[in-house]
């Protein structure tokens, strides 16, 4: 393999990037820390300026291309932070930029893309289908493509985030990448490696887009048959060809994890650094649980925070149910004035707090248990949970366990 990466290329970039990053110091994490026993420290890219760390790649790439180049417009596909990162960047030198986006990008994405003075283009449904249709407006119009992760340049300014974090701490140990083609995993792994071969850098992917894992697994870059993850920003079927050999050489393992993983995690995040990230930069703060070592300085990079507000939306109340801090049970009542009040004042006095209420009175013929109560109720957690439906069966009732669902 010939060696593209040097230590003097990221120098270059490291210094070109400055005019276009926001400093996202390392923010040590006492919460993740007691939680993993490892120490832990946040790299916060998400809070970018256009809120993740491609504009890192996007601009440097775009600054070594020649006048003529920009000239001709630049084309790009992204699921969102690439697109947004190439709009900012082409805004700077001047040039028209296409941004084409899978039809399930989140609506936010495309609205900042938009506001950077990008022309965006939906097609597809997953990040390849896009790339696809780009190339081909690219050959059609004589566009310049900008490579979301598949090019060197794009690999090396990515990658600077790594000489940010060796200078703030030298003596990091694991430092956990997010991964959905493979760019910033490339540029990260490749400089650490350069700066401290000893130090560890693990990729992590969504299990349900883990299409990197399944190319070093076969030796060779193959493609997911189908990708299917709330972490958007890495629903990836084919990683880079390109980069692919850096991976191999300097990448020392891949973590994947579930999506029910990552809805606790922005929860976390968020109550104890009052932080918000997207799913795919929740990725290496999930992976945290699955290192198998202790008392080591990890750094997880949080790659972006571009959320839709129906995303968070939907997240805080999934992530409500899964800490028991909603639920749902139902009861069966007799067909008579007042008892819809006793059953309040029961869960009143076990201090839970209704929030949605179901009154069904067509479930049964049988007049003395002819209603059927579904209650959505707040509690403080797992054991006030049990100690409300421990007072219901107390009462005389039989709580039945129901999914909470639509719960705002």
């Amino acid at each position: 393999m010939e060696k593209k990466l040097t230590l003097r290329k990221f120098e270059e970039a490291s210094e070109i990037v400055k005019k276009v990053t926001i400093n996202t110091n390392l923010i040590y994490s006492d919460y993740f820390s007691e939680q993993t026993g490892n120490h832990v420290y946040i790299k916060p890219e998400n809070m970018q300026f256009t809120g993740a760390y491609k504009v890192r790649g996007a601009y440097y790439k775009i600054s070594t291309l020649s006048e003529e180049e920009r000239e001709r417009g630049l084309i790009t596909a992204s699921a969102g932070n690439h697109a947004q990162g190439v709009a900012y960047a082409a805004k700077i030198y001047g040039a028209k930029a296409t941004i084409v986006m899978p039809t399930v990008t989140p609506l936010m994405k495309v609205n900042r893309t938009k506001n950077y003075g990008a022309d965006v283009v939906l097609y597809g449904d997953v990040y390849d289908d896009a790339c696809k249709y780009a190339l081909n407006l690219a050959s059609k119009q004589g566009y310049t493509f900008i490579p979301p992760f598949d090019d060197l340049d794009v690999a090396t300014g990515q990658g600077t985030i790594a000489m940010e974090i060796f200078k703030e701490l030298p003596t990091v140990d694991y430092i956990l990448v997010p991964i959905g083609g493979g760019g910033l995993a490339t540029g990260v792994s490749t400089l650490a490696k350069l700066l401290n071969p000893k130090i560890k850098v693990i990729g992590v992917e969504p299990a349900g887009a883990a299409c990197m894992k399944a190319s070093l697994e076969a030796g060779k870059v193959v493609s997911c048959d189908h990708v299917s993850t709330i972490a958007d920003g890495t629903a990836v079927q084919t990683p880079g060809k390109i980069i692919f050999p850096y991976i191999q050489e300097n990448l020392d393992d891949i973590i994947t994890v579930e999506d029910e993983e990552l809805i606790p995690c922005f929860l976390d995040l968020l109550e104890n650094h009052k932080m918000l990230a997207e799913n795919s930069g929740l990725l290496t703060i999930a992976a945290l649980k699955h290192l198998d070592v202790k008392n080591k300085k990890v750094v997880s990079i949080i790659s972006g925070g571009n959320m839709d507000v129906i995303t968070i939306a939907s997240l805080v109340q999934h992530g409500l149910i899964m800490r028991d801090r909603i639920f749902t049970v139902s009861v069966f009542l007799p067909d008579k004035p007042g008892e819809l009040n006793k059953v309040s004042d029961v869960i009143a006095n076990a201090q839970g707090n209704i929030i949605k209420l179901e009154h069904n009175q067509f479930v049964s013929i049988n007049r003395n248990s002819a209603v059927e109560l579904t209650i959505t109720m707040e509690a403080f957690g797992t054991e006030h949970k049990n100690k409300i439906i421990k007072s219901l069966k107390k009462a005389g009732y039989d709580p039945k366990m129901r999914n909470s669902t639509s719960v705002y």
